[in-house]
């Protein structure tokens, strides 16, 4: 990924200067004194010097490259912005958070194809995988029900107890986008209408894998707002920093995958006017994944537990997060007991 401006924003780099060591990455080697040595040498332009040291440390894994790359943007450019940036208890967590979510993910995967491919042979519908169009209308599908799945996701609290787990840090780049929640079911269930419309299981998940390759990129501050044609149709950086803030004016917006254009047209669209306070509205005071992972679902079963009716039990479970009993039921309820 290139960062907008990079190019400009480092010359003027200084010679000297404390080296930079990844340790939270496992990077121990100073990749930033060889950035300074190459500019100072006049070898080529910084950004591009810092790729070329990326590509060599790490090869074809462009993940770690990025992150890298991402990490040298904020310890060499000085454009008079302040950034959350890394932090090596919170980029820890998120890699821990990924590794379960792979573990139970791909578990529960296996299950989900056997499933499909039974609703598959079901289904009297067939779309040819080799046909070109077939690919784009399962694309399109795909974002479709992701944006669906994700905007419930933030609207019924029984999923959002799953689904705030990428949500929890106070921290946006890179590696926040492999914090992932272990609890899948929801989205499994969300994707049942695909087999059925004769999308092919395989063809379902690699879909969706696209999707979420694509989604990895916008989790970073190093990007600002891209050519107005870009940010009108696709989920940028700018429209993703949005969706993760926890400022009043974000809340509940921009939920795309890959097209922004489901967030312009069913009016979930905000735009970046601000730069965003980062992670919930109450923070969880942690770095153990397990609290960061099921902490919700707690404080959900407490309030289940001193739910006086079933109308207070359904709202805790299907309404919104923060939903309470109208003052008139709670007044109520104090009145009976």
């Amino acid at each position: 990924m290139r960062f907008e401006g990079l190019k400009d924003r480092l010359q003027g780099v200084h010679a000297g200067g404390n080296a930079v060591v990844l340790l939270e990455l496992g990077e121990v080697e100073s990749l930033e004194q060889r950035a300074r040595d190459a500019v100072q040498a006049g070898e080529v332009q910084p950004v591009l010097r810092a790729e070329v040291l990326v590509d060599q440390r790490f090869g074809d894994t462009r993940a770690g490259g990025d992150v890298l790359l991402e990490l040298l943007s904020l310890r060499l450019v000085d454009d008079g912005e302040t950034f959350a940036g890394y932090d090596g208890r919170d980029s820890r967590t998120n890699l821990l958070m990924g590794l379960g979510s792979l573990i139970v993910n791909g578990a529960a995967r296996v299950g989900a194809l056997i499933g499909y491919a039974a609703l598959y042979a079901l289904s009297p519908l067939r779309l040819d995988a080799c046909r070109w169009y077939t690919w784009v209308i399962a694309l399109l599908v795909v974002d479709l029900i992701w944006y669906l799945y994700h905007r419930a996701s933030h609207r019924v609290r029984l999923m959002w107890a799953a689904h705030q787990a990428h949500h929890n840090s106070v921290r946006f780049n890179l590696s926040t986008a492999v914090r992932q929640k272990w609890n899948p079911w929801f989205e499994l269930l969300f994707w049942i209408p695909l087999p059925l419309l004769g999308i092919p299981p395989w063809m379902i998940f690699t879909s969706f894998s696209i999707n979420l390759i694509f989604q990895f990129f916008v989790h970073t501050e190093r990007v600002g707002t891209l050519a107005a044609p870009i940010e009108l149709v696709f989920n940028t950086p700018s429209h993703h920093r949005v969706h993760h803030a926890s400022d009043r004016d974000y809340l509940d917006k921009n939920y795309a995958g890959i097209l922004i254009i489901w967030d312009r047209l069913f009016g979930t669209y905000a735009q970046e006017t601000h730069r965003p306070i980062y992670g919930l509205t109450k923070n969880i005071d942690s770095y153990h994944p397990f609290r960061l992972q099921y902490h919700e679902y707690g404080a959900l079963i407490g309030d289940l537990r001193g739910a006086h009716s079933w109308r207070a039990r359904l709202g805790y479970l299907f309404g919104p997060p923060g939903w309470t009993p109208q003052p008139a039921e709670r007044a109520r309820v104090a009145f009976e007991v």
